[in-house]
């Protein structure tokens, strides 16, 4: 039986970059979920009698909202339900399920990176049948829906068993489809990696030490890392789901892999060490005495594909986030390949993916990936750095050092203000925009502004433009700062300092980051005035 059930609008309900996130109890509130999920319904039109994949991070209320969900999409005429076993899914391994079967779209349920439990984060988003996020015309449609939406349909059935692999008709018709979460994802990364180098390597006493962070990627780097390649048992650690990610903030860098990080510089660290988030998508890359920044692991990536078997016929072209640094543009450039500066948020990427103007893609905030989904994956990134240490037999930090040696180095740092008030970081991008006009031509320091500006992108796919995507304050010399507030977190609001300096002398390459940046920082402090705005004294993080 299918029953319409009246319900009162929320007024907060606008997706971000990756959906909408709220705190767990935001979420509880009666018809919340509801609401949200029957205005994507309500945003999409020719879903009758179509499959929809369904899954999430194991975060803590996973389980009740995809009943929910299964349950509304029954009663709103989708055809199928494809879930992962026990409502898990990685969010790399979702792009590919519905991709892989041509599903109509996906529900994902997680909040990346962000932590997870009773009082803590959740989210909810939307991703469409080329396996990527939905695009702003979907999102701001879903959003505008959400405020006037007076009734939803669900489907009055008992809760489905989500840990019985195989098929059911479910009343009213539907077919639901649970998959083993691992099994569809492990065979796409067996045909685009050397699986067999790889193994050789680890043969060879290669050692690999996996932090899944007691999030989703635990399963899948088990089976792969341990059980296909080898690698001893205990190389992944924390590789059971849990909802609150054992009580962990699951964001891959190294302030949160701390113990993971102080191993990997300690006298007898692992050759390689590895992390990925709560729903799969980021990567941290650390080799024994060096951490990998995520720009740089973009660069290296791009200029060593071609090691990989899925990859030997070379990249169509590069592309990154804005504030990412320009280390991969130079690969590009050498190569002789596109190369796409977009705004933050995957879903940018997936046009340029799809038109097969761009074959690598990456994000500072530790996302990397390729044309094999349309979501950054951390996994998959992890395994394309163990293809090309097996192939080219040197350790990371030789790689690193003879890639600078090449391009040049591109000196980067992210500082993060956390939790900061809303209002006062609105002020405080508002006075930044109002001084762009003036900025260029005034020195802060040896440093002297030659360009400052608002960035706006402008899809060469689709011509869509996309504003107000940060402010750019660009030095004579190549140097830049930017500023941005991220749409990722779920209270107050986040204020990125990103801080750049490229630097083509080798000699000059071992200079400690925050050193190799410290007039930028100070400059970026000045111009913005951080400290008054806000309140902050020093970032919340830095990486």
């Amino acid at each position: 039986m299918i029953k319409s059930v009246s319900t009162t609008p929320y007024q907060d309900q606008k997706p971000g970059t990756s959906g909408l996130r709220k705190k767990v109890p935001v979420f509880q509130q009666p018809n919340y979920a509801e609401n949200f999920i029957q205005s994507i319904f309500d945003s999409l039109e020719g879903f009758q009698g179509k499959c929809l994949v369904i899954g999430g991070d194991g975060r803590y209320y996973n389980r009740e909202v995809i009943q929910k969900a299964i349950k509304m999409a029954a009663a709103n005429g989708f055809g199928k339900v494809i879930v992962g076993k026990g409502g898990i899914l990685s969010t790399p391994a979702a792009s590919h399920i519905i991709r892989k079967y041509k599903a109509f779209g996906g529900i994902i349920l997680s909040a990346s990176h962000n932590p997870g439990g009773p009082t803590e984060d959740f989210g909810i988003k939307y991703n469409i049948n080329n396996g990527g996020p939905a695009p702003e015309k979907i999102t701001d449609a879903i959003y505008a829906r959400t405020k006037v939406i007076d009734t939803y349909k669900i489907a009055d059935f008992p809760d489905v068993n989500l840990d019985r692999i195989g098929k059911d008709e479910l009343p009213g018709g539907m077919i639901l489809s649970v998959l083993d979460s691992v099994e569809d994802y492990t065979a796409l990364m067996e045909e685009l990696f050397d699986f067999g180098a790889i193994r050789n390597l680890i043969s060879l006493g290669f050692r690999i030490a996996f932090d899944a962070m007691s999030a989703v990627t635990g399963p899948y780097a088990k089976e792969i890392f341990e059980n296909r390649l080898g690698a001893p048992s205990g190389s992944v650690r924390n590789f059971m789901p849990l909802p609150d990610f054992g009580g962990h903030h699951p964001d891959p860098n190294p302030v949160h892999c701390k113990e993971l990080y102080d191993e990997m510089m300690g006298d007898d660290a692992p050759d390689f060490g590895a992390a990925s988030d709560g729903d799969g998508d980021r990567n941290l890359i650390i080799g024994r005495g060096i951490f990998v920044t995520p720009s740089d692991s973009l660069a290296i990536l791009a200029a060593n594909a071609n090691l990989a078997p899925g990859y030997s016929g070379g990249l169509a072209g590069i592309a990154r986030s804005m504030p990412t640094s320009g280390a991969a543009d130079r690969v590009a450039e050498r190569r002789g390949i596109g190369m796409y500066e977009t705004p933050t948020g995957w879903k940018f990427f997936g046009n340029l993916l799809d038109a097969g103007m761009a074959t690598i893609c990456g994000e500072e905030s530790a996302g990397t990936g390729s044309n094999h989904v349309r979501e950054k994956d951390g996994l998959w990134a992890v395994l394309l750095w163990l293809n090309i240490l097996a192939v080219r037999g040197e350790s990371v930090q030789d790689i690193v050092t003879q890639h600078w040696q090449t391009y040049g180095r591109n000196y980067y740092s992210r500082h993060d203000y956390e939790g900061v008030d809303t209002d006062a970081a609105n002020g405080l991008m508002a006075n930044l925009r109002s001084q762009l006009g003036s900025l260029p031509g005034k020195s802060f320091g040896p440093l002297k502004v030659e360009k400052a500006d608002d960035f706006a992108y402008h899809d060469p796919v689709d011509k869509s433009v996309s504003e107000h995507q940060g402010i750019r304050i660009l030095f004579e010399g190549g140097s830049r700062v930017v500023f941005r507030l991220s749409g990722t977190g779920t209270s107050g609001a986040t204020l990125r300092v990103y801080v750049e300096r490229y630097e083509p002398d080798s000699s000059r390459h071992n200079i400690e980051t925050q050193q190799a940046l410290a007039d930028l920082i100070v400059a970026a402090e000045t111009i913005a005035d951080i400290r008054s705005r806000t309140g902050r004294d020093a970032p919340s993080v830095i990486t």
